[in-house]
């Protein structure tokens, strides 16, 4: 899944940032994050069905870990971001929605096996 972060930060960086304030740039890339991996999560579940609710729990689990995980590792050790700048993304009360996305990714097995069931 890492590729669709890339992916959206870069039709960001070469789409809209330059349009707009970056808090702009960054709600509008949280949304487009959450369809894009909703999207990706939805095909996956049609191919590989989830057989209970509880897996479906395991598998958003499992995402989310993997998704924070790598946004730190790439976020800091290949874009070169500082630590304070990847958890400045997490503070909601600034507007920074990317807690959002992460919702989003552990929530979407659980929605998209009981809209199935």
């Amino acid at each position: 899944m890492g590729f669709i972060g890339i992916g959206n930060g870069i039709l960001r960086e070469l789409g809209y940032a330059r349009f707009v304030d970056e808090l702009t740039a960054h709600q509008i890339s949280s949304i487009t994050g959450i369809i894009f991996f909703s999207l990706y999560i939805w095909f996956l579940t049609l191919r590989w069905p989830i057989p209970s609710f509880r897996q479906a729990v395991a598998v958003g689990m499992i995402w989310l870990t993997l998704t924070i995980a790598f946004e730190f590792t790439f976020g800091h050790y290949i874009a070169g971001h500082s630590w304070a700048m990847l958890f400045h993304d997490y503070n909601i009360l600034k507007g920074r929605l990317w807690s959002l996305v992460l919702i989003a990714i552990a929530s979407a097995p659980c929605v998209f096996y009981k809209i199935k069931s």
